[in-house]
């Protein structure tokens, strides 16, 4: 509104020294100037009248075409707003990716660390953490189980849905299945955090929250059993016996009419499948039959 109130002032010749001071700064005063020097030299035929400014102006612009307002700053903004956006998202996207690691059944697989500590998978788990920031942010997520190898001196958190294991150079093993949460120490210091459980592993010690009770025992051995290809138990539902040999022999198991919460101790070796339905059916007096290639039934043996 201003500026259309000092133009039509200048065309009046009304504009104050001070109001001429800012009308010649506007960015359209040449533009304009060159509207008012085109007119001088235009002359009307006798049938055609201008009544007044905006019609003048509206028909001088059908004859001029269109300027664009250019300053040599705006294009330079633009560029360096968009490097700055593209640097931005390019530095977020880099920082906040995440390194997945995934194993199917009857898979293991290891992962090197970026600080040279050393994870090894268990089937059907998954290990999640942020390799670009590492040093930033030491935490993987863990679901399944896992044998950790950590660099001495070195520490991280390693995050589960059931708890949370801090480590400084160390071994160890986290399990995180269906209501089973088991750390095992077999080298220096790990504390676990579990709702309002907190406590502090040495070598040997192993922590267990199984159908929400807890336990605390102790292992005279260097590494998990399951790095040997063997799955053990110690006073475990059968249902999760199951699920585990389901787990490394990528078969479906049935059962019939049998007590699935009976516990279970022992173990089950992983490359004969043979040799693991009888290790682990023949001690509750059970039996198996295969009623396809990958599919097992197993009922009482007095049925």
């Amino acid at each position: 509104m201003e500026e259309e109130y000092l133009l039509k002032k200048w065309l009046n010749n009304e504009l104050t020294e001070e109001e001429k001071e800012i009308f010649q700064n506007q960015e359209d005063f040449a533009f304009n100037k060159q509207i008012i020097d085109s007119a001088k030299k235009f002359k009307a035929s006798d049938h055609i009248t201008i009544a007044d400014f905006e019609d003048f102006k509206h028909q001088f612009q059908k004859q001029v075409p269109n300027k664009s307002k250019i300053s040599w700053h705006k294009p330079f903004l633009r560029i360096a707003a968009i490097l700055v956006v593209g640097l931005g998202v390019y530095f977020s996207f880099i920082f906040k990716q995440t390194t997945n690691v995934d194993t199917q059944i009857g898979e293991s697989a290891t992962v090197m660390l970026p600080d040279n500590s050393k994870v090894t998978l268990n089937a059907l788990s998954s290990l999640t953490y942020k390799e670009k920031n590492w040093e930033e942010n030491r935490t993987l997520n863990l679901e399944g189980e896992a044998f950790f190898k950590v660099a001495k001196g070195k520490k991280f958190d390693v995050v589960t849905s059931s708890g949370t294991v801090t480590v400084v150079g160390t071994e160890f093993n986290v399990k995180n299945r269906a209501h089973y949460f088991e750390v095992q120490c077999f080298e220096g210091i790990v504390q676990v955090k579990s709702d309002t459980l907190n406590k502090r592993l040495l070598a040997g010690n192993t922590f267990k929250i199984y159908n929400n009770q807890f336990s605390q025992s102790n292992i005279n051995q260097e590494s998990p059993n399951w790095l040997h290809n063997k799955s053990s138990f110690e006073n475990i539902a059968f249902q999760d016996v199951i699920a585990e040999l389901e787990r490394q022999y990528n078969i479906t198991i049935k059962t019939d009419n049998i007590d699935l919460t009976r516990l279970f101790t022992g173990m089950f070796i992983h490359n004969d499948l043979d040799n693991a339905l009888l290790s682990i059916t023949k001690p509750l007096n059970l039996l198996y039959t295969f009623s396809t290639n990958n599919s097992v039934l197993i009922y009482e043996a007095n049925n």
